[in-house]
């Protein structure tokens, strides 16, 4: 798309596609990302259905998020630019029998029919101009369609959290996988949102027990938070 700011980060790709294979399993570098999983899937189901929806997932890695709204019944397109990460994801739905639109590109070289729902999880902190997503993203977006995403704040406490302890003390995730001055204030990203005629309708933190390994949704959203917004 001429004049648009790439949303791809070489380094940012690097980090993940050196643990593509390692999507899927249960006690690996991801490992979080599925005790996440139900909470994100309920955060949708709570503002909007899902059965029938056509979704657009964004940086879907390894297809964990996607492959639980395919199961709800919802019309999936996941994308990523990780080449690597979309062969798993391609060969894991494929191993269960679930029908998945995946293609490894990038926002602005993608295009498609408008989606009822875009999912933007864990996506934004890891691109250099979130700025582009969001445009893109409400260019995909059928009118009074949802989007939901989900980041770090940014803050001394979010930073001790959610990659000091989570990153480097208790290996919750590879160490290097946040870069803190990539994080962004739910006040940014619902002026963002704004900018875009896409008006915020839902905040939330996110909190994670690392003994139980449980995710859980609390008002706290200091650290880990989920924004979703609709398309007036």
């Amino acid at each position: 798309m001429q004049g648009t700011k790439s949303t791809v980060n070489a380094a940012e790709i690097a980090k993940f596609h050196q643990h593509a294979q390692s999507w899927w399993d249960l006690n690996g570098p991801f490992k979080t990302l599925h005790h996440l999983n139900p909470v994100r899937v309920n955060i949708i189901e709570s503002l909007c259905k899902i059965k029938n929806q056509r979704i657009l997932d964004l940086g879907c890695g390894g297809g964990v998020l996607a492959e639980a709204l395919a199961k709800k019944g919802a019309k999936v397109t996941a994308i990523d630019a990780d080449e690597a990460a979309i062969k798993t994801a391609k060969n894991h739905a494929r191993e269960q029998g679930i029908t998945i639109d995946y293609q490894a590109t990038s926002i602005e070289k993608f295009t498609a029919k408008p989606f009822d729902i875009i999912t933007c999880f864990e996506l934004i902190e890891h691109v250099d101009c979130p700025e582009t997503i969001i445009k893109l993203a409400q260019k995909n977006l059928k009118k009074n369609g949802y989007i939901f995403l989900s980041t770090i704040n940014r803050n001394p406490r979010a930073y001790f959290e959610a990659i000091f302890i989570a990153e480097y003390v208790l290996n919750l995730l590879p160490k290097q996988t946040h870069d803190y001055k990539k994080c962004i204030r739910p006040s940014f990203l619902a002026e963002l949102l704004r900018a875009n005629k896409i008006e915020p309708c839902y905040l939330k933190g996110i909190g994670y027990n690392p003994f139980t390994e449980e995710a859980y949704l609390r008002d706290d959203v200091e650290v880990n938070y989920v924004m979703a917004g609709r398309l007036a």
